[in-house]
């Protein structure tokens, strides 16, 4: 079973869908009590950093998040599921602490060259980790659909699973032993999304 984090994302139900789709069973948990003896987590997200991170924070779930974490089954983290593993946010002038999984802050884009902000659409991936699970079975260059204007810049770059180019290049995944993350939505990537999600399914049978 897979735990689906619930804090009140937007996304919640398109990440349910996805992963039943890909044979999962999934359990919605709102509570450290819920998560039970699931086999691995999913934290998705859209918003705001400091939302996402007050929101566990009530519900008790951002230190059930770090526990899960600790103990070695896979975990999943989706856009700003992605980006509170890290440190800290500039987002909105952010004040929240992030889970601290991974070292480094999460940036917004430049706007030079009159690029577009938010990011919304499809975009490239160049896989710079290919033995990393969550990419068997898809091509480098494959497209994937990303919405944001951030983005997290880790300290240790030999976390980072996949690169993107948008104005300059910033880590569109990354992944450190059972902790995958990904700054573009896999359950709006269609044929990509879902073969990386069977393959992180897969992992945690």
């Amino acid at each position: 079973m897979i735990a689906l984090l619930d804090y009140g994302s937007g996304n919640l139900r398109s990440v349910q869908k996805a992963l039943l789709k890909v044979g999962a069973d999934v359990r919605v948990v709102k509570s450290p009590k819920e998560i039970g003896d699931a086999r691995a987590m999913v934290l998705p997200g859209v918003g705001a950093f400091d939302d996402c991170i007050n929101a566990m924070q009530k519900q008790h779930l951002l230190d059930a998040a770090k526990t899960f974490i600790e103990s070695g089954k896979p975990f999943l983290g989706i856009c700003v599921g992605y980006q509170a593993l890290f440190e800290k946010s500039e987002e909105f002038n952010s004040c929240a602490a992030g889970l601290g999984i991974f070292k480094g802050s999460v940036v917004k884009f430049s706007e030079k060259n009159g690029l577009k902000i938010p990011q919304i659409g499809w975009n490239q991936i160049e896989i710079t980790k290919g033995d990393c699970p969550l990419y068997r079975g898809i091509e480098n260059g494959s497209y994937v659909y990303f919405v944001h204007s951030f983005f997290p810049q880790p300290k240790d770059k030999s976390v980072v699973a996949t690169n993107t180019d948008y104005g300059n290049t910033f880590a569109s995944s990354i992944w450190r032993d059972n902790v995958f993350a990904t700054q573009f939505h896999p359950e709006k990537s269609q044929r990509i999304g879902l073969q990386l999600l069977k393959n992180f399914v897969e992992l945690a049978k």
